[in-house]
């Protein structure tokens, strides 16, 4: 005899959130987790974390790029950006090539591998970025954009 699955409940939350119901920075915060967290699930298939697929995908964009000029754009820290680095030239996604003006500084460029594995990556962060607008509707998705984007 087979059980039959019992419905999974949400966790219990309060209906009054005091305070925080004026205040932008917790519902950015509560937005920044939900999407987060679908992100999370959708590159999971290919074992990509949202932080190596921003690092991919900057490198992609600009092959020879150094270690600093990344870690700055995308507002890492040195020994973060050191550690994800790694993994990703571990795994064969990345190279680092002495830099031709200074030789204390690297190059980054993402190898065959790592371009195949962007490629699936962008697909699914598309897949995911198409999820998030259906979710959200067009003028809210279009007024956030806007609104967040530097």
């Amino acid at each position: 005899m087979t059980k039959s699955a019992t419905p999974r409940r949400s966790p219990p939350m309060v209906s009054d959130i005091g305070p925080l119901k004026g205040h932008l920075g917790y519902f950015v915060r509560r937005l920044q987790i939900w999407v987060f967290q679908d992100f999370i699930r959708t590159l999971a298939a290919i074992e990509i974390s949202p932080a190596q697929f921003s690092v991919l995908a900057v490198i992609h964009a600009n092959e020879g790029l150094s270690q600093i000029e990344l870690g700055n754009t995308l507002g890492i820290e040195r020994a973060r950006l050191v550690r994800l680095l790694n993994r990703l030239e571990r795994r064969g996604l990345l190279e680092r090539l002495p830099s031709n003006g200074d030789g204390r500084r690297h190059a980054l460029r993402l190898t065959a591998g790592g371009q195949a594995t962007f490629k699936q990556a962008r697909n699914l962060a598309d897949r995911h970025e198409s999820g998030l607008l259906a979710k959200l509707g067009e003028a809210r998705y279009r007024a956030l954009m806007d609104a967040l984007r530097p």
